[in-house]
């Protein structure tokens, strides 16, 4: 298996430096200094160099801005083409939920409605397709809490409806967790137990595949992150800060063999639900008995 390290942020650093090189060459064309640039855009020096190095991503404003200095407007649309390609492959959680949290979920349910196959693997979470209410309001309420935003009960409701597509028998879904998202403590005990015994559940239907991989697995490779696979066409990747969406053929082979590699070690069927089983006694446990 290839290095993972090869893909997602590292290809978005290598677009930003290459459009950061062809907006240093047409300054260079136009015989003006980055200091010369600046003062005529009203920057300070510094943004000048950042813009040129990849260490910042311009605005559409600094595109044109950039372009009507330097005497190059000509250029302006393939700019703005090469920095919107961008800002799709790797978008800011800050930019993304300024309208709130619930046009996310409409966006997420409108991808799901075009996708036919599914593959999906998580390390820390259980999926969105298979939360519960309790379960997706302590993680929106998670997110809320660091991007400021105030529709979290919207959001729980959109992330409900978009479960519909688990029903839907032209749809396939191969689900891949560690036992780690079983366990992790990211919501009440009680609602823990709620969404430990839906998994038991969604894993009977016709076209759910859920596969566990237990904390005594020996994997056959480095899994770093979660991530999603949309058909053959997409791959999503969380991250603290953004979400990258990756469309290049390199890439969706990579994480689709990632994905195999993964799947191949996990346990399902039986095997699975007695992990999930397991984890439930584990919590239950922890529950007072009745009358105390």
């Amino acid at each position: 298996m290839r290095p993972q390290n090869s893909s997602g942020s590292a290809n978005v650093h290598e677009a930003r430096t290459a459009l950061g090189k062809r907006l240093r060459d047409l300054r260079r064309q136009a015989d003006l200094s980055g200091r010369q640039v600046a003062e005529s855009l009203s920057w300070p020096p510094s943004k000048v160099s950042k813009l040129e190095n990849g260490r910042q991503t311009p605005t559409d404003e600094d595109i044109r801005g950039w372009t009507r200095v330097t005497n190059s407007e000509g250029e302006t649309e393939a700019l703005l083409a090469s920095l919107h390609t961008l800002e799709v492959q790797h978008a800011e959680w800050q930019r993304i939920l300024r309208t709130g949290l619930k046009p996310v979920q409409q966006q997420l349910y409108e991808d799901s409605l075009k996708t036919r196959l599914f593959r999906v693997y998580e390390v820390t979470v259980i999926p969105g397709l298979l939360q519960t209410p309790g379960y997706a309001r302590a993680r929106l309420i998670a997110a809320a809490r660091r991007f400021v935003a105030n529709d979290v009960d919207d959001a729980v409701q959109a992330r409900m409806q978009r479960q519909e597509v688990l029903y839907r028998h032209d749809k396939q879904f191969h689900f891949v967790i560690s036992e780690a998202a079983l366990r992790l403590r990211l919501c009440s005990v009680e609602d823990m137990l709620g969404q430990l015994d839906r998994l038991v559940s969604l894993s009977a239907l016709p076209n759910v595949r859920l596969g566990v991989i237990a904390f005594e697995t020996a994997y056959r490779s480095s899994a770093k992150h979660g991530f999603w696979l949309y058909d053959n066409d997409r791959v999503k990747v969380e991250t603290i800060s953004a979400a990258l969406d990756l469309r290049q053929p390199q890439e969706i082979e990579l994480y689709s063999a990632a994905f195999e590699e993964l799947a191949s070690v996990a346990s399902y069927g039986r095997a699975a639900r007695a992990i999930i089983n397991r984890v439930i006694e584990d919590l239950a446990a922890e529950l007072p008995e009745d009358g105390e």
